[in-house]
C-alpha cells in the first residue's frame, strides 16, 4: 500500500494568495518566476521545486506544514491511529491502550494532530520538482516544524534553475540511504548513509542527487516566528 498523497499543492496556494490580496503577477514578481509558472503550479499543470515552494510559502507568510493539511479542501487523506478520536480505531484494529492515552491528552488541541503513530502506509506525500518527495512522518498542533521523510531521485535537485535557495528555520538532516550533495554558502559536502547536516536556513543552500539511486534522509525543519 503506497503513501496517500496530500491534497493538490496548488489549490492550497492559490486560496493563500487570493486570502492576502495578492495578484498571481504579484506573487511571481515576488519570488523572481514568471506569472506562467505560478498559474501552471495554481492549476496543478506543473509542481512547484523545493526552493519554489519555500519562496512562495515565505512569500504568503504561511508554512508548508499548511500545504499537507487536509482540512477544509474536500479531501481527506486516511488518518493515521494516533490522530483518531479516543476510542476509535481504523476496521480490524484496536489501537493499544498507551495510544488510547495519549489521544485523550490531546483531544481539546483544535490543530489537526499527526501521530502519535504513523504508519509506512498512512504517510501523506508531495510530489515535488526535479524529481523529489516529501512523506509527512508527523505533526504536533501549534507547532511550526517540517518532520519529513526527504527522497531525491536519480537527478533529483532542490532548485531545477541550479540556484541556492534560503528561507527561514533551522535545519536537521540524516541521509539513510543513497549519497547527497549539499552546497552550503561557499562549500560543498557529499553526504552518505549515517552522515547528518544542521544549519541554519537563512544560509544558501542548495540539495542534489548526482548518483544512480535515490537519496533518502529524515529532515525536520523548525520555523521561528
Amino acid at each position: 500500500m503506497s503513501p496517500e498523497p496530500a491534497p493538490p499543492v496548488g489549490a492550497r496556494i492559490r486560496r493563500a494568495r487570493l486570502d492576502r490580496g495578492v495578484s498571481l503577477r504579484g506573487l511571481a514578481r515576488e519570488i523572481g518566476v514568471s506569472a506562467s509558472l505560478i498559474s501552471q503550479i495554481e492549476t496543478g499543470k506543473s509542481q512547484p521545486s523545493v526552493s519554489t515552494l519555500y519562496a512562495i510559502t515565505t512569500a504568503l507568510a504561511i508554512s508548508v506544514e499548511s500545504l499537507f493539511d487536509a482540512q477544509d479542501t474536500g479531501v481527506r487523506a486516511p488518518l493515521a491511529v494516533g490522530s483518531l478520536p479516543s476510542g476509535s480505531a481504523p476496521p480490524g484494529s484496536v489501537p493499544p491502550a498507551s495510544v488510547l492515552h495519549a489521544l485523550a491528552a490531546f483531544a481539546a488541541d483544535p490543530g489537526r494532530r499527526i501521530g502519535p503513530l504513523v504508519g509506512a502506509a498512512q504517510r501523506e506525500t508531495l510530489e515535488l520538482d526535479s524529481g523529489v518527495v516529501w512523506e509527512r512522518l508527523g505533526h504536533v498542533p501549534g507547532t511550526d516544524v517540517d518532520f519529513l521523510l526527504v527522497t531525491y531521485r536519480p537527478g533529483g535537485t532542490s532548485s531545477s534553475s541550479g540556484g541556492l535557495m534560503r528561507h527561514a528555520g533551522t535545519e536537521y538532516g540524516y541521509l539513510t540511504s543513497g549519497e547527497l550533495v549539499l552546497t552550503l554558502g561557499f562549500e560543498e559536502y557529499t553526504l552518505g548513509p549515517g552522515d547528518a547536516v544542521c544549519f541554519e536556513s537563512t544560509t544558501p543552500h542548495r540539495y542534489r542527487n548526482d548518483g544512480d539511486e535515490p537519496a533518502v534522509g529524515v529532515w525536520f525543519v523548525f520555523s521561528s516566528t
